[in-house]
């Protein structure tokens, strides 16, 4: 069984006794025998490995996996080496307890792989650097970002649904699909989707085209949700656009959001206003010249309603 690193309160005395076992190895470097040497430094890599885990104190972390949260929620939003969770952990499989910490405990742990992804569904949709505040180029598959500083407790119970929805033998859109309408309202993550593919590559390209040809409402912070995390998804009503506002494309969308201060022009209801009484749930874009009467997808032609207003003015057209 694998030695487990043992945390000191007393970082100062390991330190002391690393430099006094590595003044030690000095003369077995002299030798030839070459297991020799790799024996002989077993004890200071263990030191070495108990003094990374104790920099963080006991008593605000007791485990490894405890150690890599500490050391995240300390550094958010700042990409952070594997090395330096190795070196907080203690233990050769961090990268294990990182997966749990997303899986099980529901922290939005984002990982290089994950915004490679995100710069792939993102690439038409403006500057990735801007929203992301790094390029995603720079990010390397051993890195990672902790995007939430609140533990996502739904989470748990989401990744059982994916193992179920995972194991279908159905196709990787209609995998997103069932997902995300049995998680309506809800956020999820880029993670969660990837994980639900299967971990192909095209799970962001299948979500865009859900948004962009099938008509399914789906928002990121990219496509106008500017409250909404950077790779973070939702489904915000289980229906399907009409036809015709399928489509807008997503830099027109964004652009009349923005015009309008994202706030219906009716109401004046914007997302910071959400209540869960309240039947004003997302925000939609309204052809003033409808689209059956050859109006177009431009800025001019469109305005921001919440879903109510939209609702109550076709309404009001059909009856005329």
């Amino acid at each position: 069984m694998a030695r487990r690193s043992q945390p000191d309160s007393r970082p100062e005395k390991l330190r002391s006794e690393l430099v006094e076992l590595l003044n030690d190895f000095a003369e077995k470097l002299q030798h030839e025998d070459l297991r020799g040497k790799v024996c002989a430094l077993i004890p200071a890599f263990r030191k070495l490995r108990d003094l990374g885990s104790s920099l963080i104190p006991i008593s605000d972390a007791g485990s490894a996996r405890e150690r890599i949260l500490a050391y995240l929620l300390k550094y958010p939003h700042q990409i952070i080496d594997g090395d330096e969770l190795a070196v907080v952990s203690g233990i050769g499989e961090w990268a294990r307890r990182v997966r749990e910490l997303r899986v099980e405990f529901g922290w939005w742990i984002y990982s290089g792989y994950t915004f490679d992804d995100i710069a792939s569904a993102a690439e038409k949709a403006g500057d990735l650097a801007e929203v992301l505040g790094v390029e995603a180029i720079h990010i390397r598959p051993d890195q990672y970002i902790l995007m939430r500083i609140e533990e996502d407790r739904d989470a748990a119970y989401r990744w059982n649904v994916l193992n179920e929805i995972r194991g279908k033998k159905v196709s990787v859109t209609d995998k997103i699909l069932e997902y995300l309408r049995r998680n309506a309202g809800k956020q999820v993550t880029g993670e969660e989707l990837k994980y639900l593919a299967g971990d192909a590559k095209e799970w962001a390209r299948r979500v865009r085209e859900l948004r962009t040809e099938a008509g399914w409402p789906i928002v990121t912070k990219n496509s106008g949700r500017e409250d909404l995390a950077v790779g973070v998804y939702v489904l915000e009503e289980d229906r399907q656009a009409e036809e015709h506002d399928r489509r807008i494309p997503d830099d027109v969308r964004v652009a009349v959001l923005r015009r309008d201060n994202f706030s219906c022009v009716e109401c004046g209801w914007s997302r910071s206003m959400f209540s869960p009484e309240d039947p004003r749930k997302f925000l939609e874009l309204h052809h003033v010249t409808h689209h059956k009467d050859r109006g177009a997808n431009t800025m001019e032609n469109l305005k921001t309603l919440c879903n109510v207003h939209h609702d109550a003015i076709h309404r009001q057209t059909r009856r005329t």
